[in-house]
């Protein structure tokens, strides 16, 4: 299993700067990633930095630094901006539309803008006493001006499992009720309260796919902003190849697939659709399908 290491510098130590942002602002060199709606603008597979001096509208936090060492900031843009209209060769993109296009820094970039700026946009209230609130640490903290409660940045985790049967030759995937059937995937589902990880794969694969677990390993994870998701992926070999069996709810149908038909779909040749390239979803897919330990 390769250790996934950070690629992006948050420059973390900056936070406590008061006024940081204001002195960011007021810097040519500092560049801007724009966030509106969950969507960037993107050329050539790269999220487009620009100037401060471009921005009309927003609200304000720093990212990090470039690969170059510029710093960059965050520029929350609400959605009936005017702003930032894109050139021919520009686009506004979002996770999903990306897939595997960028690369990994860059997509850490991404994953963490759209993050913060859905924070930024959805916090502005104190969820204790509902005063307002202050932005602190360049943008990753609020204090409430009423009861000085502070609130950070939220992330929930979520496990995700590829259930694989007791040879290894076969894939358990489910349908989700929103997909209407066109789409299988790895069963996942968020931690309750008081639950550990393990505790939640297998409460989640007997609720969705009526199976035990005989073993079960940590794979990978990936932060997922939809809205502030920390997706914990995981391998898992059930106890009995036979015993399968869809909740009929949130998962209309549950199936075994054999390795073909793993690498058919993945080519794109059906049987059935599989997740996108972005997702945590198909990394474990395909590390089932190429027999990675």
């Amino acid at each position: 299993m390769n250790i996934q290491r950070p690629t992006l510098d948050r420059a973390a130590e900056l936070r406590e700067e008061p006024a940081l942002t204001d002195r960011l602002r007021d810097d040519a060199a500092t560049r801007v990633i724009v966030v509106r709606e969950g969507r960037v603008r993107v050329v050539d597979s790269e999220l487009l930095r620009v100037p401060v001096a471009a921005v009309v509208e927003a609200t304000w936090a720093l990212l990090g630094r470039d690969a170059d060492g510029t710093v960059l900031l965050l520029a929350a843009s609400p959605p009936e901006t005017d702003s930032l209209d894109a050139a021919p060769d520009e686009i506004w993109l979002g996770l999903r539309d990306l897939g595997g296009r960028l690369s990994e820094q860059e997509s850490e970039l991404l994953i963490s803008a759209i993050a913060l700026a859905g924070w930024l946009r959805d916090a502005p209230f104190c969820p204790r006493c509902g005063g307002e609130t202050e932005l602190r640490q360049a943008g990753w903290s609020r204090r409430c001006l009423n009861c000085g409660r502070d609130q950070f940045p939220r992330t929930d985790p979520a496990v995700i499992v590829a259930v694989e049967s007791h040879d290894g030759e076969h894939l358990l995937l489910g349908a989700n009720a929103n997909w209407g059937g066109r789409m299988y995937s790895c069963f996942a589902g968020f931690t309750e309260a008081g639950e550990s990880l393990e505790s939640t794969a297998h409460r989640e694969i007997a609720e969705e796919a009526g199976v035990q677990l005989a073993s079960l390993r940590y794979i990978s994870s990936q932060a997922w902003p939809f809205p502030r998701s920390l997706m914990v992926g995981f391998r898992a070999v059930v106890t009995e190849d036979s015993v399968a069996l869809a909740d009929g709810e949130e998962i209309i149908d549950v199936r075994w697939f054999t390795r073909d038909e793993i690498g058919s779909a993945l080519a794109g040749d059906g049987p059935v659709g599989l997740p996108g390239p972005a997702s945590i979803a198909r990394a474990l897919i395909v590390n089932w399908y190429e027999g990675r330990e």
